[in-house]
Parts: C-alpha cells; sequence; structure tokens
C-alpha cells in the first residue's frame, strides 16, 4: 500500500466552517488520496529531479537513477560514479547537490530522524541549509515527508493561482494569502491538496 497524506472529518469539518467557498469545493471533489513520500532522503533526491523539468522528464530521470542506483541511499548515491549517476540523464549540478546532500547525511552534518522532532520553522531552516534546497522545497518536504498539518506555501505559484480562481480575484496581494492561510489553520495543509486540485480543473 503507499503511503498518502492523512485527514478526516475533523480536519475537513474545521476548513469548512472557517470558509464557504473552500468548504463548496471540499464537497464537491469529495476525498482525495495524495500520494507522499516519508523517507526524507528520497523526497530530497525527487524534488531535486523535478526542479526546472516536466514531470514526464523528471520521472524517466528518476527510473533511471534508481535503475543505477538500485536502492535511494546516501550510501548508494555516494557510491556510485558521479559520470554514471550523471547519464541517467540530469545535470552535473543536480547531481552535485544529491551527493553534497547524501555527504552530509553520510558525515553526520544533517540527521533526518531529529526532523520529526523540530518545529516547522526550524525544519525549513535546517533543510534549506543544505545547496539545491530552497525554503518551497523545504516546505513541500514537511508536508509530504513529515505530514506536518499546516503547511500552505506563498512560494507556490498553483495554490496562489488556486485561490484567486476559488475567490474570484484579479491579484492576491501577501497580506491577503496571509489572511486566507491563517483562516485555515492548523490544517492548511488539508487546503493545500484542494488548491493543488483546482489548480489543475
Amino acid at each position: 500500500m503507499k503511503p498518502v497524506f492523512r485527514y478526516g472529518e475533523k480536519e475537513v469539518n474545521y476548513l469548512k466552517s472557517r470558509d464557504r467557498r473552500l468548504g463548496d469545493m471540499i464537497d464537491r471533489m469529495g476525498p482525495l488520496e495524495v500520494e507522499t513520500m516519508p523517507d526524507v532522503f528520497t523526497a530530497l533526491v525527487f524534488s531535486i529531479i523535478n526542479q526546472q523539468v516536466s514531470s514526464k522528464a523528471a520521472d524517466t530521470v528518476w527510473a533511471r537513477l534508481l535503475e543505477i542506483t538500485g536502492t535511494m541511499t546516501p550510501e548508494t548515491i555516494l557510491a556510485t560514479d558521479p559520470e554514471v549517476l550523471q547519464k541517467c540523464g540530469t545535470t552535473h549540478k543536480k547531481i552535485s547537490y544529491i551527493r553534497g546532500i547524501a555527504d552530509a547525511v553520510a558525515t553526520g552534518q544533517v540527521d533526518f530522524s531529529q526532523l520529526h522532532f523540530m518545529s516547522d520553522q526550524q525544519v525549513i531552516k535546517q533543510l534549506s541549509s543544505l545547496h539545491g534546497i530552497g525554503p518551497w522545497t523545504a516546505e513541500m518536504l514537511l508536508l509530504f515527508s513529515l505530514h506536518r498539518y499546516d503547511v500552505i506555501s506563498y512560494d507556490d505559484l498553483a495554490i496562489r493561482r488556486a485561490m484567486m480562481k476559488l475567490y474570484d480575484l484579479d491579484q492576491l496581494s501577501k497580506e491577503q494569502f496571509q489572511r486566507y492561510r491563517k483562516r485555515y489553520s492548523p490544517y492548511g495543509s488539508v487546503a493545500s491538496l484542494y488548491l493543488w486540485e483546482l489548480s489543475v480543473e
């Protein structure tokens, strides 16, 4: 069984009580089953592979990378020649980022097992210290790996576009975004799942 983001009536009923338009959208779409990637290292590598390429191209590179390494761990990455890794179809810079993260884990610079005990902001700060990982990627890891419940990213263009669509807005200021974010809290992650779904309709 593939891991999915778990939520239920408590989170849905709260959001529906806080925002009628969001509630109507939730009712229309019904329950969402969104896959997650609980292993933080695997998720970080996957995120780097996906940067600035189409989903189809990223999936091809990912499949080749798994074929080369066998399993996605810091040890298998570091044990594989960088030139061999690059033959999976990605850039030298991305391979450099991936090996850098693997090295940070192997040398104890970061301990992903400790992330579960950190606040959201501490996790973002820790992950953003790694080359190739920015705040948006760290936020996605909070949601899709650590299963945190209050993640809604201003840096996510699809989220902002979906908000504009939901509320019939021509533009969305950061102040407006923060008002909606506060309204959805503490279940912003569930709102994010529905906004992403709206963005592709």
